[in-house]
């Protein structure tokens, strides 16, 4: 069993910042890569920004230079910083891991989400 808790979504102005967090623990050998995505109403689930076990990061073009993303590997912890909200940043953000409990073979794990508003 693996577990992911997700904080730090709420309702900020435009132009604000929050941070969050996802906490990966349960039966876990070592994650690759952990990242987080978004979906919006009406929209397709996409990538926010990833981070593998190496500090190699990856941003999709909206956000870049306004995220951050960083990892924890210590506690298994990824953060997404987020600064210079806008409106359309508005979406239900999921947390998601890559992770090896023994052997070669490489799973896939989802948080709930945890929902972020961005009002005007």
């Amino acid at each position: 069993q693996v577990q992911l808790v997700e904080s730090g979504g709420g309702l900020v102005q435009a132009g604000g910042s929050l941070r969050l967090s996802c906490a990966a623990s349960g039966s876990i050998f070592s994650i690759n890569s952990m990242g987080w995505y978004r979906q919006a109403p009406g929209k397709q689930r996409e990538l926010v920004a990833a981070i593998t076990s190496a500090g190699t990061t990856n941003y999709a073009d909206s956000v870049k230079g306004r995220f951050t993303i960083s990892r924890d590997n210590a506690k298994n912890t990824v953060y997404l910083q987020m600064n210079s909200l806008k409106p359309e940043d508005t979406a239900v953000y999921y947390c998601k891991i890559n992770y090896y409990i023994r052997g070669p073979y490489e799973y896939e794990y989802w948080g709930q989400g945890t929902q972020v508003t961005v009002s005007s």
